[in-house]
Order: structure tokens, then C-alpha cells, then sequence
């Protein structure tokens, strides 16, 4: 598992990327190309010789271990009720999809650990479950019962990606667009900072984050307050890396895409998505609207670890402008229909939802995302919104992990040549427990023992990430600070290209800075020393405890925290 940390900041919405190459380290992986539906020779009798499948690339280093999915899925509760024991994280569901049906479809723990009605013990496995003929249904449906149920609404954060590319893969079917069309084709005024670049790059290239946009581009506009046309429109002012050779993982450059494949198709995206996937799935609890999501009965709320304990989020994390990239919100009823449809090569119900051919090539690799550090190690790669791999037992298999820092954590994986996926999402701040039990229990269906100790290697990639930013934290101020120079000589409105107009004003003699539209977005600032100011923030992209610099000279302010990929967070007095 290679979880990116190219950033200095948090994987937002998105989450992280990880679940990258195995190995010693699991991953997010590719379509085997050995079809979806059928289990390998492995899982035959050990009496018979395993036949070697027709596609010799479709071959695996060894067969699985007799009844593997079956054997596995009889450990999957104690592995969640461990998981939920030692993290005490409030809530998880979990659902497991096999020989075309939910096979699995269980909650466990709570949705709100304030709430008081029917909550059971918090970090309890005490499952609901509910598994069927691929349609399951659970008793608890937010009559006022805080257990997580499998009906029961997370976000799904950066699982948005891979959900939103099949509904590219969806118009590339029906020949609305290719692949390959350009973005600016069917997304007027359009552009980036380089032209020959804003023509030519398409929605393969915005879904595989091989635009050259940096890191993250847009996350922190978001924060500010900006819409998703106010975002989309300052790409333009962000420096590129070189085109279609580096990898950059970045929201709004697949929301980009969206956006322009729902014009061309004469819709918003968010009913595009309906209309091309959740309807024909009977998604029912399925939706890119963030006033959807809060307006399900039975949903979670998002969590937090404060002083070691966790607790209800400050704010829940409205997504809506960067839907395409991270604004889905579904059960795990739900994603189990779309893993379905993933294993029957876009068919669902007998029905061919996708075609195979536009949603191959999603689900295998087209950009390396994470390179080989050794010579026996393995690259990682990137499809169109999938993480794509191979595992050490030379399986292919394709995830993606989604986090929100604000409340979110969710891991799908799937091995099609067993036959089998998982999804487990969680209304906690991610630390790695979804991204594990993905882990262990491919594991099992492939060796039928945990290989690796994923716990510890996600849990501490993702504490990493988790860290507070700013070159100043944990300092003690000044015992005799330089004087602060005259208010007035400070105040005034300052103007940065990428993050727009900053705004020092006085407020019964405190000074404030405003930011983002209107300046919705205000922070204190603190005198540290001299013309040094300070303010703290904590959102999506900085963890609580983050502080930055501002640092006034003369025309010119510099704001550490913006001092990033994509600006050097200079705002000039305008």
C-alpha cells in the first residue's frame, strides 16, 4: 500500500489515493480482464488440475484456497468487531458482493455518538444486517434508532470518482462523448494556464490526474467559500506540470470533466448521475446532492478525534462543489448494486447498464500513480477514477479509498478474478480502519490468512497526513515581540491571482482577515513579532491545530498557508 503524500495537505475529499501498490503493501487495483463473473480454476476441487485460463495475462501465481470467499466471509464480523474494539470509531457498514448478489450487508456501532435513542454501545460490533438476493433490506430505517444499519447514508467522499466515471463510461456508451474528447469541447471558457494544454486535454486525461494541474488544485478555494464555477474559472491562474507525464491527483480537474460531459449530455451532473446510473441500479438511497444526503432519514453524522475521543464534527462537509470528484452519498446497500454491475462487465440484472468497452479502460492503468522504489517492487497506477494494481498473489483488482477530514472514511476493493468486492464505509475522520479491513480480507480470499499487518500500515500513513500545518506550530510566541506596525498601515485589500482578494480590516481594534467571495471566509490575527501576524484555522485541508504566518511588507502580504503547488501565497495591495 502506497497512500500519496506528495501534498502538504490533507487528501480532502478525495481522501487519500492510497491503496496503491502490493506486495508487502496492498492495492488499489485493475479489471483482470478475466471476466468479472467468473471464479479462477482455484476455487474448483483440489482433486482436478487447475486449467490455465485462455488469456495467459489473465494468469494467477496461485489458485485460491478451497471455499475462499465463503471462509472469508464467515471471518469478516470478528475482523469488524476488532477493528471497531481497538479504534472505537462510532459506526461502520460493510457489504460483500459474490456470484452476482449481496452475499454480506451489515452495520455496526452508531450513527451519532450524541445521539441517545437505541445507540447501544459505542465501538459495539452488534451488527444489523441484511443480505439477500441482491437486494437486501434492513429493519432499522432512521425510525429514531442510532444503529448503522446497511441502508444507512454515508459520503462517500473520493469513492465519488470511480461511482462518477461510470457514468462517464455510461455517455461514452451511448456515444454522447469519447474518452477522448477534449474538456473545453462542451465546457465554454474553459482554460488553464497553458493553451495548447486547454485544448487538448480531455476527460481521460482530467480522470486520470495527468492534466499537469498540481496537487489538490481548488481544495483550498473551496474552503474560502467559492463555488464550483468561481473554482473551475481560476484553474486558469494555477501553474501545470508537464502534460500526460506527471500525476497529480486532483478534484477539480475531474470535476472539470464532469461538468463539460453533463453539458454535452444536456444535464447538471448530479441528474446525469441519476438518470445514467442510480435510477437503473434502484440506487434509491444514492445521490451527488449534499441536501439529499441531509434529508435521508437514516444517515450518519461525521466525527472527529478531539483529545482522543470522537466526537460530532463541527460542521458537516457540504461537497456539492466538487460532486463528480467527491459528492456521492449512498448505503452500502447501494454500492453493493454498483459492484455488481462492476463484476458482470457493466451488467446488472441481466441488463448491460455500461458498456464493456467504455469501462475497461477506467479500470485499468493509464498513469502510474505511485513508481516501483526498488527493483522488485511493485508501481502503482491510476485508471479513469480507479486505482488499478496487482496483488503479490498476481491477481488484478481495482479500489479506490475516499476521506473527508471532517467525518468521512470509505475503501472499496475488488478481486474479479475471484469472483468478489468489498465496500466498508465509516462516519469517522479517516485513520485507515476501512482501508485495513479491505486489506484483510483480500487477504483471506486470496491466501486465506491476514498477511499483512494493514492496521498498522494504513493507520499510520493516514496519522502522517493527519498532522497540523504551519511552520510555527507547537513554537511559543516571542517573550519580547518586535512592535506591530501601525493598523493602519496594514489594512487595506490585497489580491492573489489563484486565491483572490484578502481583505485586512479593523474591528473594535482587532484585526481581522477576510477571504474568499464576499469574505465569507474571516480569521483573527494574532501580533507574533514585528510585521509577523498569525491565524489558526481548521477545515477540510488543515487539521485542527494548524497555524499560519501572515507576514506584511510593505504593498505585498504572504500567507504561509497559501504558500503552496499552486501560488506563493503573495497578495499585493491593490
Amino acid at each position: 500500500m502506497v497512500v500519496h503524500t506528495r501534498s502538504r495537505r490533507r487528501r480532502a475529499a478525495t481522501g487519500v489515493t492510497s491503496l496503491i501498490a502490493v506486495g508487502a503493501i496492498l492495492a488499489a487495483c485493475d479489471s483482470g480482464s478475466t471476466g468479472s463473473g467468473s471464479t479462477d480454476s482455484g476455487a474448483a476441487s483440489s482433486s482436478a488440475p487447475p486449467q490455465a485460463p485462455a488469456n495467459p495475462q489473465a494468469a494467477v501465481a496461485q489458485p485460491l484456497p478451497d471455499n475462499a470467499v465463503d471462509n472469508a466471509l464467515g471471518k469478516l464480523d470478528g475482523l469488524v468487531d476488532s477493528l471497531m474494539s481497538s479504534t472505537k470509531i462510532p459506526g461502520m457498514a460493510v457489504a460483500v458482493v459474490h456470484g452476482d448478489k449481496t452475499v454480506y450487508a451489515k452495520g455496526f456501532g452508531v450513527k451519532n455518538v450524541g445521539a441517545t435513542a437505541g445507540t447501544g454501545s459505542n465501538g459495539s460490533a452488534s451488527p444489523s444486517s441484511a443480505v439477500g438476493d441482491g437486494s437486501p433490506t434492513s429493519g432499522a430505517t432512521g425510525t429514531g434508532d442510532n444503529k448503522v444499519d446497511p441502508d444507512t447514508v454515508f459520503p462517500l467522499a473520493s469513492m465519488s470518482k470511480p461511482i462518477g466515471s461510470t457514468v462517464i463510461a455510461k455517455q461514452v456508451t451511448d456515444n454522447v462523448v469519447g474518452w477522448d474528447t477534449p474538456v473545453v469541447a462542451n465546457l465554454p471558457g474553459f482554460a488553464l494556464s497553458d493553451q495548447y494544454v486547454t485544448q487538448n486535454v480531455t476527460v481521460a486525461d482530467m480522470y486520470s490526474h495527468r492534466s499537469g494541474l498540481p496537487d489538490h488544485a481548488g481544495d483550498k478555494l473551496e474552503d474560502m467559500g467559492y463555488d464550483r464555477q468561481q473554482i473551475l474559472a481560476r484553474l486558469r491562474y494555477m501553474p501545470l506540470d508537464p502534460f500526460r507525464i506527471t500525476y497529480n491527483y486532483t478534484n477539480y480537474g475531474v470535476t472539470a470533466a464532469g461538468e463539460s460531459v453533463a453539458r454535452k449530455a444536456g444535464s447538471d451532473w448530479e441528474t446525469l448521475s441519476e438518470n445514467a446510473i442510480y435510477g437503473p441500479l434502484g440506487m434509491t438511497h444514492t445521490s451527488s446532492r449534499f441536501r439529499d444526503f441531509e434529508a435521508e432519514p437514516d444517515r450518519v453524522v461525521g466525527h472527529v478525534k478531539v483529545d482522543g475521543q470522537w466526537v460530532q464534527t463541527p460542521a458537516q462537509r457540504d461537497p456539492d462543489p466538487q460532486a463528480p470528484a467527491g459528492g456521492v452519498s449512498s448505503s452500502v446497500n447501494d454500492v453493493a448494486k454498483w459492484l455488481t454491475m462492476l463484476l458482470g462487465n457493466g451488467t446488472y440484472n441481466g441488463k448491460q447498464i455500461v458498456g464493456e468497452k467504455a469501462l475497461i479502460p477506467a479500470v485499468t492503468p493509464e498513469m502510474i500513480s505511485s513508481p516501483s522504489h526498488s527493483e522488485d517492487s511493485r508501481a502503482g497506477y491510476y485508471g479513469y477514477g480507479f486505482n488499478v494494481s496487482v496483488t503479490e498473489g498476481a491477481r488484478t483488482t481495482f479500489s479506490h479509498a475516499g476521506a473527508f477530514s471532517m467525518g468521512a472514511g470509505t475503501n472499496f476493493l475488488v478481486l474479479p478474478s475471484a469472483d468478489v468486492a468489498i465496500v466498508a464505509l465509516s462516519n469517522a475522520s479517516p485513520i485507515g480502519a476501512v482501508d485495513a479491513l479491505c486489506g484483510e480480507f483480500a487477504d483471506l480470499v486470496q491466501f486465506g490468512e491476514v498477511r499483512h499487518d494493514w492496521r498498522t500500515l494504513y493507520g499510520d500513513a493516514y496519522e502522517a497526513m493527519a498532522q497540523p500545518s504551519g511552520s510555527l506550530v507547537g513554537q511559543k510566541p516571542p517573550a519580547n515581540p518586535a512592535p506591530a506596525p501601525p493598523a493602519a498601515s496594514v489594512v487595506g485589500t490585497y489580491q492573489n491571482d489563484v486565491y483572490g482578494p484578502a481583505v485586512i480590516r479593523e474591528e473594535n481594534g482587532q484585526l481581522v482577515l477576510a477571504m474568499g467571495p464576499d469574505g465569507v471566509t474571516t480569521h483573527e490575527l494574532t501580533h507574533w513579532d514585528g510585521n509577523t501576524y498569525t491565524f489558526t484555522l481548521r477545515n477540510e485541508n488543515a487539521e485542527l491545530g494548524s497555524i499560519s504566518k501572515v507576514t506584511m511588507n510593505g504593498p505585498q502580504m504572504t500567507i504561509e498557508y497559501y504558500d503552496d503547488d499552486l501560488s506563493n501565497g503573495v497578495f499585493t495591495r491593490s
